[in-house]
């Protein structure tokens, strides 16, 4: 068995704070270059509520697909080659959809692309997850928020960029193509900037620790809770960065680049709730804060559904406070015991990125039956479990290993 490791100097964490909060941004303005293309999507290919919720069914199953097996990658090959493995399955998937809306209008094409962006996706969520909650443990502090900040950071910029090219009536494959560059140029810095291989998932170093599979820990009944809570905040973040576009567009007879500033509200406000929620979750505690910001997400939801156009941008902004930390805190959550880390991030990951897998069919089933404004209502639901499930969250007493950084 190696010697325990000890904790990396100050300026190591801090040069991983740094990358880790960069592949948060890089991966969110990726995330978001497409979701702001979706009403335009929606109109290139002439698809109904209903058609579009299939199609962006194929992301949510490249998801789910990748997301069980996640956490071993990460363990066997380390956050920086996972990352980067993760971003060129990720780009071949922008590409593909950009080719399959602007150059052949067709369906398959673009979900196949998007079956790929979603796998992608799921498992550079895991592994920048992962290297987030190792340089948390090292502060002793919570910081994932920010990270997640940072994901939300990069989505309003690259919504907002969306928005304009959608008004300029820039076409979808030279967008995505634009954050393939991105995506490539950045990523292979992570390879000096995360932390060292032998401390990035457990501070002790420990090998035999590190074995505990992922079987065992879809057994553990907290494990399973947080992911419930994962779900429901996921369900209630990924219903607005998918629908709410759309829905405003639809439900009130705006524009669609107007829908999309709608979309980028909602990420503004859940961008500065994951800024300033760190403190209070520090002061007040995981439950407490949650409580409120799980109510707030349901209010801010009706305003959006019954508040008419102007309403509905404030509650577009209540809806994204309210879901600012619902998925950073589960994440941490999972990561309290840094030697079962990875499986039980991996099954957290797995059972929440369910709500991208049922979101869409869902919301588009029930779009094209009472409308997509009204559809919106099942996220209050989703609240309601989530507010059941959230003494799981709860933080272990425990001593963290900190440094200066």
């Amino acid at each position: 068995m190696p010697a325990a490791a000890s904790a990396p100097p100050a300026a190591v964490v801090s040069t991983a704070r740094t990358a880790v909060f960069t592949a948060f941004a890089i991966n969110g303005a990726a995330f978001a270059a497409f979701a702001s293309r979706v009403p335009d999507l929606k109109h290139e290919l002439a698809l109904t509520a209903g058609e579009l919720g299939v199609t962006l069914l194929a992301a949510s199953v490249g998801s789910v697909l990748g997301l069980p097996i996640s956490g071993w990658i990460v363990h066997h090959l380390g956050a920086a080659r996972t990352l980067l493995g993760a971003a060129l399955v990720q780009s071949v998937g922008l590409v593909a959809v950009g080719v399959g809306v602007t150059g052949l209008h067709n369906r398959p094409v673009v979900m196949a692309g998007l079956f790929l962006v979603g796998m992608g996706v799921g498992v550079f969520d895991v592994g920048m997850n992962l290297e987030g909650a190792s340089v948390e443990r090292f502060l002793g502090r919570a910081i994932m928020p920010r990270f997640h900040a940072a994901f939300s950071g990069g989505t309003v910029i690259s919504a907002l960029i969306g928005a304009g090219l959608s008004a300029m009536h820039v076409s979808i494959a030279v967008h995505l193509v634009g954050v393939v560059v991105m995506l490539l140029a950045v990523t292979p810095w992570f390879f000096k900037a995360f932390l060292p291989r032998a401390v990035e998932l457990d501070e002790d170093g420990s090998e035999v620790k590190q074995k505990a599979g992922i079987a065992s820990a879809w057994r553990e009944p907290r494990t399973l809770l947080i992911g419930v809570v994962v779900l429901a905040a996921a369900f209630t973040e990924g219903t607005a960065n998918d629908w709410v576009a759309v829905a405003l567009s639809d439900g009130y007879g705006l524009e669609r680049w107007v829908g999309v500033v709608g979309f980028a509200v909602f990420l503004t406000a859940m961008t500065a709730g994951r800024l300033l929620g760190t403190r209070l979750l520090d002061e007040r505690g995981r439950i407490p804060v949650l409580r409120i910001l799980f109510v707030s997400a349901v209010v801010g939801c009706l305003l959006v559904v019954f508040g008419g156009p102007v309403l509905a941008f404030v509650g577009a902004a209540v809806w994204g406070v309210g879901a600012s930390l619902g998925f950073p805190v589960g994440m941490s959550a999972a990561a309290d015991d840094p030697a079962r880390a990875p499986a039980r991030m991996s099954v957290v990951s797995t059972i929440g990125y369910t709500a991208f897998l049922a979101g869409p069919p869902l919301l588009g089933f029930l779009g094209d039956h009472v409308g997509v404004l009204r559809s919106l209502l099942v996220v209050g639901a989703m609240a309601v479990i989530a507010l059941l499930a959230l003494p799981s969250v709860r933080e272990p007493q425990r001593v963290a290993t900190r440094t200066s950084a």
